[in-house]
């Protein structure tokens, strides 16, 4: 018997042994359920076209090449995918909005004699709920943000508070970006949809009862933006600035960056979007200093004349200033917050 699920968050998610996303793969690769892997009933050249004959030419026509389409990978994935799959297999299957291609994916897996589970209204149901949760309502979340100029090690502290047993949340892990001027990444950032997606699988392993550790961000980190939610309790969280001398500051940057920071094409291109307060002489200078090897000496002028005024003017106002190795110290403020 086809059960249906007329909503899902991330709890809920834990009852099936195998989420299955039968959209196209360019719609999964904007947006999927956490966990879900994606087996489409439909690619992305054969949805389009079946889409077009639809629309332009003859819907018999359509319904008919689609179906076949349809028949032909789903028994792809039953000999290949799913060939392993033992029988007490307890799946749910979604589409975009819950119709034709999920719904011919969970019959076949009835029939074969799977548990299986279609979740009604299909990935819209679960973007809904997205939205809702990360827009709309209030966070039961308690942030504390973790502060401080480029390069004193924020993020390396978010990964020793966990190691701790702390409580985290990693904007730039989740959103695949540094948060800076180079904070490019390989493999690209997610898109909005997938960012906010990972935010709520995030936060559905942290107890709301306990603060969490955040990394203070601008609303925007790289492409994605911080939804209002999570915004709205980044603004009220209390600031703890971490502090180190530039020697180090250097040197970690350095470690960070240290492909980027020898590429003078990448290094230029990013110099290009800098505000335009900073002058193109000044610029070139730096653009010459990667060019001849000087790549401390560039690091150095770039905190000094627009990273470190940058910080100074967001107006942040600390609870405490720790250096950037007191986790210890860090941690009572976490657990007194």
């Amino acid at each position: 018997m086809i059960r249906t699920l007329a909503d899902i968050d991330v709890a809920a998610l834990a009852a099936f042994d195998a989420i299955i996303d039968v959209r196209s793969p360019g719609e999964f690769a904007e947006d999927h359920l956490p966990g879900a892997i994606n087996l489409p009933v439909l690619d992305d050249a054969e949805r389009a076209e079946v889409g077009t004959e639809y629309v332009q030419g003859s819907k018999f026509r359509a319904r008919r090449n689609g179906a076949a389409l349809v028949a032909r990978n789903i028994a792809r994935h039953l000999e290949g995918a799913l060939a392993d799959a033992p029988a007490g297999l307890k799946p749910l299957v979604y589409c975009w909005r819950g119709g034709q291609r999920s719904h011919a994916m969970v019959t076949i897996m009835d029939q074969v004699g799977w548990p299986v589970t279609v979740l009604d209204g299909g990935y819209q149901t679960w973007r809904r709920g997205v939205v809702r949760r990360l827009y709309d309502e209030p966070l039961d979340h308690r942030f504390v943000l973790i502060d401080g100029p480029t390069g004193v090690g924020k993020t390396e502290m978010l990964g020793r508070l966990a190691e701790a047993g702390e409580q985290v949340l990693d904007l730039e892990a989740l959103a695949n970006h540094r948060g800076s001027l180079f904070g490019a990444m390989p493999g690209g950032q997610p898109s909005q949809k997938l960012f906010d997606s990972r935010l709520i699988a995030a936060l559905a392993a942290l107890d709301p009862a306990r603060p969490v550790a955040v990394e203070a961000e601008s609303s925007r980190v790289g492409t994605v933006t911080l939804p209002k939610q999570i915004w709205a309790v980044m603004q009220a969280a209390p600031v703890v600035e971490l502090t180190a001398p530039m020697e180090d500051r250097i040197s970690r940057i350095l470690q960070d960056y240290d492909g980027f920071s020898r590429n003078s094409d990448l290094v230029a291109e990013v110099l290009a979007r800098l505000p335009r307060h900073i002058s193109k002489s000044q610029r070139a200078d730096w653009l010459e200093m990667v060019r001849q090897g000087q790549t401390a000496a560039f690091v150095q002028s770039l905190i000094e004349a627009h990273y470190d005024p940058a910080y100074g003017r967001q107006g942040r106002r600390p609870i405490a200033h720790l250096p950037s190795y007191a986790v210890d110290a860090l941690k009572q403020i976490l657990q007194s917050a």
